[in-house]
């Protein structure tokens, strides 16, 4: 039995865990990771130089917090269901476990949006995402003739940091709407509330821009034969070993699309599904709450700041303090959040999602192999959403569960219905979200 049952460590998790500590409650934090820092925080040292450094420093003193807050981590432990009371289920090291806990905050995090292309299922091809996570969990700097397709901030991180690093880029395609500043402009006065964001990215793209060649548009396949051989931009081919894509980042909603009953809301602006919540976090099941970027993006400072004032609503839920003294604590830090949060229009306007390939023949659902074509002769035969598309098509049956291509799969039933995308409903997932072995399950009875 614990007070607070955290999962994941990343920002959110990690200042929800220091908040939940300091207000004198258990608290059991969960990551699948060796170490805590979350994606953004991976690795993070204090001493920190170059691209990304000011994070990093973020990162390093929120981890040090953690360690003296006398929060309980589990690390290398794997989430697979949610149970009322509320009770939750995980695996470590081959063996599942069960815990009580008088409150769950939830912080996943955010999982990078599929940028389908033809080709982009061969080998050679993968996201801006998993490959800063290579540099900077192991080192991996790209060689050879890698290219960068795609748009978005993170674009343009990692490929500052991967050339700080001592890394190669053979080129970029920049495939983010020239007419989108124009529009993005009559958000700027609120995004200049928190100019940091701004001049962060302002700073990656130049070092970026000095380096390596940048071309413009959204003309781009993949060719090979059994692996990544080359690419063509614009009509013109390009060798090619590697071939990074990426087209931003969406609220990971995996666990809180199979809790029964949970209510979620789509986000036209970002074009993806996140719980509907409270001002605190507080979804519409009892003692369930969701903090981060898995409640709707914001970044990893609005993330830790929504992870605190999660903690502190837990506390006041648990009868640590009444509504006044709750308020009086959160209230400084959700002007903060706020401040943090002004710049959202401007990025989400700006990098607004890429639209699908026009190509019937591309691959949406990798798994199974189900291309557009496929999706829309589905949905002519009277599918009318992505749960029925199962049916249909086995598209989100495969491995992933629908992680990769569940945003994919929605856009392209809407688009072959003509309806708005939020009158399609996101997809239904299951507990155990994760696989789960009888070994596991065996282990848990005893």
């Amino acid at each position: 039995m614990t007070d607070l049952l955290i999962l994941g460590a990343g920002p959110a998790g990690m200042a929800a865990a220091i908040e939940g500590r300091r207000q004198g409650l258990s608290v059991l934090l969960l990551d699948e990771n060796a170490a805590p820092g979350g994606q953004v925080h991976r690795n993070a040292r204090a001493d920190a130089k170059g691209p990304g450094d000011i994070q990093a420093h973020a990162g390093a003193a929120l981890m040090a917090e953690l360690a003296a807050s006398g929060a309980e981590c589990v690390y290398g432990a794997t989430l697979w269901a949610i149970e009322p009371g509320p009770r939750a289920f995980y695996s470590v090291g081959g063996e599942a476990r069960k815990v009580e806990a008088r409150r769950i905050i939830l912080a996943p995090g955010a999982t990078e949006r599929a940028l389908p292309i033809p080709g982009w299922t061969l080998p050679g091809v993968m996201g801006v995402g998993a490959a800063q996570t290579l540099l900077k969990s192991a080192g991996l700097v790209p060689q050879g003739q890698v290219w960068i397709a795609g748009q978005g901030p993170l674009l343009w991180l990692y490929a500052a940091q991967a050339l700080a690093k001592g890394g190669k880029i053979a080129g970029i395609l920049d495939m983010s709407d020239p007419g989108a500043l124009k529009r993005a402009l009559w958000h700027l006065p609120c995004a200049l509330r928190k100019p940091r964001y701004l001049m962060l990215g302002l700073a990656w793209m130049r070092a970026v821009r000095k380096a390596v060649p940048v071309h413009r548009g959204r003309d781009i396949q993949a060719l090979g034969d059994g692996k990544l051989e080359a690419v063509v931009i614009n009509g013109t081919r390009h060798q090619a070993d590697t071939l990074l894509l990426h087209d931003g980042v969406v609220p990971n909603t995996q666990i809180t699309r199979a809790i029964q009953g949970l209510e979620h809301s789509w986000n036209e602006r970002q074009r993806a599904f996140q719980p509907v919540l409270d001002a605190y976090g507080n979804t519409n099941i009892p003692g369930i709450m969701v903090a981060g970027d898995s409640g709707g993006i914001g970044g990893a400072w609005a993330a830790a700041l929504s992870g605190r004032i999660a903690a502190l609503g837990a506390a006041q839920a648990l009868g640590r303090f009444g509504e006044e003294q709750r308020d009086a604590l959160a209230g400084p830090l959700m002007l903060r959040r706020g401040d943090e949060l002004a710049p959202r229009g401007f990025l989400d306007t700006l990098f607004a999602p890429l639209p699908l390939p026009e190509a019937p023949a591309t691959i949406l659902c990798r798994c199974e192999e189900v291309t557009r074509a496929t999706i829309e002769d589905a949905a002519q035969l009277g599918c009318l959403g992505v749960n029925q598309l199962k049916a249909f098509t086995r598209a989100g049956m495969g491995a992933c569960q629908g992680r990769i291509c569940h945003g994919l799969l929605h856009a392209a039933i809407a688009e072959a219905r003509h309806v708005p995308p939020a009158e399609v409903e996101a997809m239904r997932t299951r507990f155990p979200t994760k696989p789960l072995t009888i070994g596991e399950l065996a282990a848990l009875a005893e």
